[in-house]
């Protein structure tokens, strides 16, 4: 029997799903101070995923790279932050979340942006055209008294 013990992505919350986004990028994120996930969604199900950040930093006429990056109770803080983020995601389920994080004095501190993604054409389909709306084929207002 093929496929037996086997998850779909889809069949995974999307907290759990945000969970194993952060597995994945647990290596990278332990090198990094400051940065931005991002995670693409299609249908409630994590697609595209991963990290933009600024690997060099120039001050004073000199470019140093990072030092140090986040560590496990970092890590930590900042995936219990992100799945939390998810309580204010509403109804949609295409859309792209981004956590802005950064090391400061040792604290890691997280934005989270919630970005809903629609389009036209499911909605003509959802809402076929009728011939009760308000406007003429020119753009005009019907009077419908």
């Amino acid at each position: 029997m093929e496929g037996v013990g086997k998850l779909k992505t889809e069949q995974l919350s999307l907290a759990r799903q945000l969970d194993l986004v952060f597995k994945e990028l647990e290596s990278e994120l332990g090198g990094l101070t400051s940065g931005t996930v991002f995670i693409q969604i299609r249908n409630n199900v994590v697609g595209k995923f991963g990290i933009r950040h600024n690997p060099i930093a120039g001050r004073n006429g000199q470019l140093a790279g990072e030092g140090g990056g986040l560590n496990a109770v970092q890590l930590s803080s900042f995936r219990n932050m992100a799945i939390e983020a998810l309580k204010f995601k509403k109804s949609w389920t295409h859309g792209e979340i981004s956590y802005e994080f950064a090391l400061r004095q040792g604290t890691i501190v997280v934005d989270a942006v919630l970005e809903s993604n629609y389009n036209m054409a499911n909605l003509m389909i959802r809402y076929p055209r009728t011939n009760s709306h308000t406007y003429g084929p020119y753009g005009e207002m019907k009077d419908l008294s």
